[in-house]
């Protein structure tokens, strides 16, 4: 059972905490990570690129000039793809990029991703994590006094002085335990967490 270190929001050391090894000490599955991560870009596609082909663009209809005699290579429109204003060649149309993805998958994915952030040391627990008003200066503080700068902050409610703190930092992207991906557990530098969103997702994802 992994043993973390817990912090205060002054940045020391105020105690330690015990990781659940069912989320934050499995065998990291790289395969179902790469799947993760490719899934949720995927998702995150529209779309709805598109392009005229010949048939779509307007006129053309008549051929420009007789097939034999003119010096001109035949042509049948002038709407061909080498004509200028013609149509494009395999036009890309709108498709939908969803990919789809077992849920235990996606949970042992989110688990691999957890337990490598705990190997490579770079999962930070506080105690809490309060502001009073929302300053984004408090937040900044917070973290200069970890030692971070990209991060994701996982919140166990949705304190809106924290996340309104939060959301004017470069780098800086605040998340419950029901909304963590692979893709930002991977993406920022530092995850931190406070210990009630520890519990909630140990509770969850054990």
């Amino acid at each position: 059972m992994a043993n973390v270190s817990v912090f205060n929001m002054e940045g020391k050391e105020v105690g330690t905490m015990d990781l659940n090894d069912a989320v934050f000490g499995v065998e990291i599955n790289d395969h179902l990570v790469h799947l993760a991560v490719v899934r949720q870009l995927a998702n995150n596609r529209q779309g709805t690129q598109k392009a005229k082909t010949r048939s779509e663009v307007r006129g053309g209809g008549r051929k420009p000039w007789r097939q034999k005699g003119t010096g001109h290579a035949r042509q049948g429109s002038t709407r061909s793809p080498q004509w200028t204003g013609g149509g494009v060649v395999f036009a890309p149309t709108p498709r939908d990029y969803d990919m789809k993805m077992n849920k235990k998958e996606r949970r042992a994915a989110l688990k691999s991703a957890l337990t490598s952030r705990v190997q490579e040391n770079k999962l930070i627990v506080l105690d809490e994590l309060k502001l009073d008003e929302v300053k984004t200066k408090a937040m900044q503080n917070v973290l200069n006094n970890l030692n971070v700068s990209k991060a994701l902050v996982v919140l166990n409610d949705n304190d809106s002085n924290v996340v309104l703190s939060a959301r004017n930092i470069p780098g800086v992207v605040t998340a419950l335990p029901n909304t963590i991906n692979v893709y930002d557990v991977l993406k920022y530098n530092t995850v931190i967490l406070t210990k009630a969103a520890v519990a909630s997702i140990e509770e969850v994802y054990a």
